[in-house]
């Protein structure tokens, strides 16, 4: 755990220094500032209100605990939370066929969880269990804060390198150039690459504390294992068209919902299946 929390930090670090260097080196100390109030303003409105836009956008259904078809599902969630210490999330389903599942909310009193009726077509109950355990684990390490803090600032420097673009880069006192126009250039087109870069590694050593914290929640390495594998065979068989009109969700999924996601693992919000399943059958033995 206290790896990739490192980790996390570490990235999180090298993130907001690269702000500091593209800021002085393009916008100046007031570009700067109003690059980070805007992407800001912007990142906490959805750090506020994502709960509610992403829900509605998926046509997410809330259970409660006299709905007698989803009772158990319900119940599940109610244990898990018990378990990993937490207030009771709100839990939704979504009518979807992709399997797949999500958390969202802006601290653990105002959670929510939510699963596709896919995902409960093709996983038993103790792997349904892992899936929900994994869940609650991004709510218990607040991991809609980090992503929201790593957002922002990755779009402040694309801003900046915007700004950059647009009016030749920021100057000294003396209105001279801050530095070579060729190295400015090539700070314009790199640094936001840069950004989104880390910002993807920040997502994927989330997804790696969440599958750990959540097999220590359920009790039950295996049972996560054994769904990672069955989701990723069955995801990418099935379109998800919410998902594929609207990307910037795909990094909430427990797995990526993306159709064609074939590209180099430097640019998933997702570390592979294959690493993750790793990883939790080494835990099991501690179980």
């Amino acid at each position: 755990m206290l790896e990739n929390w490192l980790k996390t930090t570490i990235l999180m670090a090298a993130i907001v220094a690269l702000f500091g260097m593209v800021g002085a080196a393009l916008g100046g100390a007031g570009g700067m500032m109003i690059a980070l109030v805007l992407a800001g303003a912007m990142n906490v409105h959805a750090y506020w209100f994502s709960d509610k836009a992403v829900l509605k956008m998926y046509g997410a259904q809330e259970v409660t605990s006299d709905n007698l078809q989803f009772r158990s599902y319900y119940q599940m969630v109610r244990q898990l939370a018990e378990n990993a210490q937490l207030p009771m999330p709100k839990v939704y389903v979504i009518n979807e066929s992709q399997p797949n599942a999500f958390a969202t909310g802006r601290n653990p009193e105002h959670a929510a969880v939510a699963a596709t009726v896919g995902i409960m077509q093709i996983l038993d109950a103790r792997e349904l269990r892992g899936v929900m355990a994994h869940e609650l684990a991004h709510v218990k390490n607040r991991d809609t804060l980090t992503s929201t803090i790593s957002a922002t600032v990755a779009g402040a420097i694309a801003s900046i390198a915007q700004f950059g673009m647009m009016f030749g880069g920021g100057r000294n006192e003396q209105g001279e150039r801050n530095m070579n126009p060729i190295v400015g250039l090539l700070v314009m087109l790199l640094a936001p690459l840069a950004a989104s870069l880390i910002q993807m590694a920040i997502s994927r050593a989330r997804e790696f504390e969440a599958d750990k914290a959540g097999a220590a929640i359920s009790g039950d390495p295996r049972a996560l294992a054994s769904a990672l594998q069955k989701i990723h065979h069955y995801a990418h068989q099935v379109t998800n068209q919410t998902a594929e009109a609207h990307p910037e969700t795909a990094q909430m999924m427990i797995i990526n919902p993306l159709s064609g996601v074939s590209f180099d693992r430097l640019f998933s919000t997702h570390p592979s299946t294959e690493e993750r399943v790793s990883r939790l059958m080494a835990m099991a033995d501690r179980y």
